[in-house]
């Protein structure tokens, strides 16, 4: 079953006309040939205090004739979807150019990955969709104004990020919102998700905070799973209950137990990331899951589930999904929490 299985018989309204929902659908689906996930920088506007991205990764980006290059060959290699994200893809000048010549390469869904700051211009909005583009991205963090600007460092950036949001609605186009999970975050996920759909905004991505890079030894960024779980069940409940989409992209199908039916890895499609330095598929990612502990032998979902990522792991150890599995732990903690004195 998939998540439209659960969700209640409005949604086919709310989505709005029927070649967007054909459209959504193919694409929650799977039905592409595969998608090319083009980093073309590491640079932003912002500057989110659980980023990943290091001060010196920062200044390394692509150039247009790579990007030329590899879409290039992402259509010889039979992709038919792109997304251009970063850091953040709207501060480069040539993306308007980039997403022309993808659309002219033959791909038919072209996604842009962003802050959305730069969307508070509608024209900046109309500019891409003219160019090509089919549907946005919109990272929002959370909802609530002084918690943003303070996340994102940056004062004032949730009025745009807002009316970001808005022009986007007005236009009608397939618009996800991603939500992240963190220690500061993620008992206002409820009240997130019910903002985002009085606002308009129908889909929305959970991602569960990473302590990779940049964001390495910030470990009290990282709530256990279990703690987060309640918060991350209502929302999941409210959203059916409205007819909104939400999907949880990091946390294990056994700890969503119930709401199982939300889990969504992208890793499990046809996904070519392209950065500055490598090329690699996405289930390779550090982001990505990629380990499976002795509880997870004989799941119902272990084949499609990717796991627990390693960075999770060295901190809290296997504990939370052996419990829920009716098993003792195995991994222990390899790192410590910050002692507050």
């Amino acid at each position: 079953a998939d998540i439209y299985d659960c969700l209640c018989p409005g949604l086919v309204r709310l989505l709005g006309t029927a070649q967007r929902r054909v459209r959504d659908a193919l694409l929650w689906t799977g039905v592409r040939t595969g998608l090319l996930d083009v980093i073309l920088g590491y640079d932003c506007n912002l500057a989110c205090d659980y980023c990943t991205i290091t001060p010196e990764m920062r200044a390394r980006s692509m150039t247009t004739r790579a990007v030329l290059r590899e879409l290039t060959r992402g259509r010889a290699d039979g992709f038919d979807a792109v997304s251009f994200t970063g850091g953040e893809p709207t501060i480069r000048r040539d993306l308007v150019g980039l997403v022309r010549e993808a659309r002219s390469a033959g791909y038919s869904d072209i996604k842009v990955q962003s802050n959305g700051l730069l969307f508070a211009q509608g024209r900046n909005v109309d500019a891409l969709l003219s160019a090509g583009v089919t549907r946005f991205h919109v990272s929002i963090h959370t909802h609530l104004d002084a918690a943003y600007d303070r996340l994102v460092q940056r004062e004032g950036s949730h009025a745009l990020m807002a009316a970001a949001l808005d022009e986007l609605v007005a236009r009608d186009v397939t618009l996800v919102a991603d939500l992240i999970l963190k220690e500061d975050t993620y008992r206002a996920l409820p009240a997130a998700v019910a903002w985002l759909h009085a606002r308009g905004v129908l889909a929305a991505h959970l991602w569960y905070v990473s302590l990779t890079d940049g964001n390495r030894e910030r470990t009290e960024s990282l709530p256990r799973m279990t703690e987060v779980m309640p918060f991350v069940h209502e929302a999941l409940s409210w959203s059916r209950a409205h007819a909104m989409d939400l999907r949880s992209l990091h946390i294990p199908r056994c700890l969503l137990a119930r709401d199982v039916a939300h889990a969504y890895d992208p890793g499990a499609d046809r996904v070519r990331v392209v950065t500055p330095e490598s090329t690699f598929e996405l289930r390779d990612s550090r982001l990505a899951g990629r380990l499976h502990v002795p509880a997870c032998e004989g799941c119902e979902h272990r084949s499609v589930c990717p796991g627990i990522r390693p960075d999770y792991l060295e901190v809290y150890g296997d504990a939370e999904i052996a419990a829920a599995r009716g098993q003792s732990a195995r991994v222990s903690p390899t790192r410590r929490l910050p002692v507050l004195v």
